[in-house]
């Protein structure tokens, strides 16, 4: 390998909650983690307004965090921030400091500070439609984008699912009687990314241990609203289910031709 190859990276891991870090990105951080990279997580809210058993506000943000702190051990990341905003939740619009609501300037002035002291590589950050609509996705896809601008971050990955392997996803688990949660603002047609404009497919199934774990982590998230959640199912399948279902992540780099030949590595652009 040349000088170029053997560079250690440092990837800065933007997220709105605490959990979506080991969805969206759990395996890919654990590879890059093993691989000798420095991963640094920011995650915007304690996601207090978030579905879950027991009390919220306040003390579900505190053990939201605790849950967070796990994963990102578990994962291995470097260091964790929290910036603090408060939940949006997926309609209320009455608290002014939610994050949905907090000026994408400002909020990217914090980031963009984080990436100038971490020396970042890449940012990892949301698609447009922020996955699935929830509007604290969306506003850290658009606070991303403007932070690395400011920083000179130079490879910006947006975190997604792949459009056309979501749709069998959701039927093959419909049949084994493992039914996801229903999209709440996006349906499988229009939420996340199509096919065509993906530019990333990593190999994540070495670290599926991990990953599982880091989603187990989340306790709180496991019950709450009408039942059995989203991590609850993931974390509870099979071997080989989860193999199938968790064993790829998916990005769309901006300025990065897409379609396949899809780029297993997350470093590719900067080698």
């Amino acid at each position: 390998m040349n000088s170029v190859d053997e560079r250690r990276f440092t990837v800065v891991a933007f997220h709105a909650h605490p959990d979506d870090e080991a969805l969206l990105t759990g395996g890919t951080l654990a590879r890059i983690v093993a691989e000798g990279h420095r991963v640094v997580l920011v995650v915007a809210t304690l996601g207090q307004a978030g579905l879950a058993a027991g009390p919220g506000g306040d003390a579900l943000a505190a053990r939201r965090r605790g849950e967070l702190l796990t994963s990102a051990s578990i994962l291995g990341c470097a260091r964790v921030v929290t910036l603090d905003y408060l939940d949006s939740g997926l309609h209320d619009e009455s608290a002014p400091q939610r994050f949905a609501a907090v000026a994408v300037e400002v909020a990217a002035a914090r980031l963009a500070e984080i990436l100038r002291i971490e020396h970042a590589d890449v940012l990892t950050t949301y698609d447009a439609r922020g996955g699935y609509g929830h509007p604290d996705h969306v506003q850290v896809h658009r606070v991303g984008a403007l932070a690395a601008r400011l920083a000179g971050t130079p490879v910006v990955l947006e975190a997604t699912v792949d459009r056309r392997s979501l749709r069998p996803l959701l039927a093959a688990l419909r049949v084994a009687g493992r039914l996801l949660p229903r999209l709440p603002l996006l349906g499988a047609r229009t939420a996340f990314t199509a096919h065509a404009e993906i530019t990333h497919m990593v190999d994540v199934r070495p670290f599926l241990r991990r990953k599982r774990a880091a989603l187990r982590a989340h306790t709180s998230q496991t019950e709450g609203g009408r039942g059995l959640r989203t991590i609850a199912v993931l974390s509870r399948l099979p071997g080989p289910v989860f193999a199938a279902v968790a064993g790829h992540e998916w990005y769309v780099e901006p300025g990065r031709r897409p379609g396949e030949p899809f780029a297993d590595d997350i470093f590719a652009s900067l080698r």
